[in-house]
């Protein structure tokens, strides 16, 4: 079937959902179906890739965010989605493109709007007065203009199950575990940021607002405060750069910049001791999970979802740099090769294979392969995976 994918607030350059909307397209593919993407960019352009074809409207481009767009033009969106007539919609905005689930209801048209995020979470960075009350009625609005609300983490879902939702599909997504591998390690590349008795920190993502990054930078000040020889590395690029430097002028903290090739993230990650994900509004956390997958445990914010992805084999603090210190602290104090296979091992839960399979499930579509886990669906219309992690929330 034609899968029509809708997306704003993707990264020109990398990011969580432009690599989740990837390897979906990529898996729908190759389970026969005919996936289309639509994105903003600064021009137009339509080629055919390895996640099917992909549309790029003019965008309108919201500054300090990055290089983020949103699509404007209701009328030429609406006029190519009436051209491509999809069989399925699927709808990664719930702001900005909440109309388009009208817009499929009008036609027959079965719609899925995906929530990448803890609306109410958002809110509170954004500092919005008596956020739970407007993300419960933004978020039953949405509700109601959908077939389906697929969430990734327990923790996503939450704001929705409390309203009743009864079109909730809750569908983990995965990480390239061949690309993100141990054996990825390279020691010249550690030796480039870090002497063989210092401890290499490395935090990846967006220098946004949203995802603190000062906290990293506060946290290796705790720790070189305790006395321990650590060094940071920032890989990512974005709005808090400039202050960041300021604010780590006198620490060892090295600049990575935007990283461009997935497999020299892999190297990095894969050569670090620990990795830190202090974002408290993560909704599932690609690059934690691609830092498991190296075989680096990380410590993560307990405000996040990320405590469900990462088990036992990362540490879930508040987020404090007194606390995610002790977190690295209690991370190096196990053995290195048992961390570092108990990372691997959490990692290997996820794979995108199990995570296309969710969604074509929930996008009534069989794929070409039956993986070795699959998806289980509960009288709550709750689609998880056959692992521990996501059991008893």
């Amino acid at each position: 079937m034609r899968i029509v994918r809708l997306a704003n607030f993707v990264s020109p350059r990398s990011g969580g959902l432009r690599t989740a909307l990837r390897h979906l397209g990529e898996g729908y593919r190759q389970a026969g179906h005919e996936p289309i993407l639509i994105v903003p960019g600064r021009r137009y352009s339509d080629e055919l890739t390895a996640q099917g074809r992909v549309i790029t409207l003019p965008g309108h481009h919201l500054p300090k965010t990055g290089g983020y767009r949103v699509l404007t033009s209701r009328r030429r969106l609406d006029r190519l989605l009436d051209e491509l007539a999809p069989d399925r919609l699927e709808v990664s905005d719930r702001s900005t493109l909440r109309w388009t689930g009208h817009w499929a209801r009008e036609r027959g048209v079965g719609s899925m709007m995906v929530s990448h995020e803890s609306l109410a979470g958002l809110l509170g960075v954004w500092g919005m007065p008596y956020r739970d009350a407007l993300a419960d009625r933004l978020n039953r609005r949405t509700a109601e203009s959908f077939d389906q609300i697929v969430c990734t983490t327990a923790f996503a879902a939450a704001e929705f199950r409390r309203l009743g939702v009864p079109n909730l599909v809750e569908i983990p997504l995965g990480v390239n575990l061949r690309q993100f591998h141990p054996s990825r390690r390279d020691p010249a590349l550690r030796d480039k940021y870090a002497r063989p008795d210092e401890l290499l920190v490395v935090y990846c993502s967006r220098l946004s607002a949203d995802k603190r990054p000062e906290l990293a930078v506060d946290t290796l000040a705790a720790l070189r405060a305790a006395k321990a020889p650590a060094v940071l590395v920032l890989a990512g690029d974005g709005s808090r750069r400039t202050a960041l430097a300021y604010r780590a002028a006198r620490l060892p903290v090295r600049f990575a910049g935007h990283i461009t090739e997935r497999d020299d993230v892999a190297a990095l990650l894969a050569s670090a001791d620990v990795a830190v994900a202090p974002g408290p509004v993560e909704t599932f956390g690609l690059a934690a999970l691609e830092a498991l997958a190296c075989g680096t445990p990380v410590v993560v914010n307990d405000a996040s979802a990320l405590p469900e992805v990462v088990g036992e084999a990362g540490v879930a603090v508040p987020g404090t740099p007194e606390e995610f210190a002790a977190g690295v602290r209690k991370l190096m104090e196990r053995p290195e090769h048992e961390r570092r296979a108990a990372a691997r091992a959490r990692a290997e839960l996820f794979g995108w294979p199990q995570a296309v399979e969710g969604f074509l499930r929930a996008h009534g579509a069989r794929p070409a392969w039956q993986p070795a886990m699959v998806a289980r669906q509960s009288s709550r219309a709750v689609l998880r995976p056959e692992v521990p992690v996501f059991e008893g929330r």
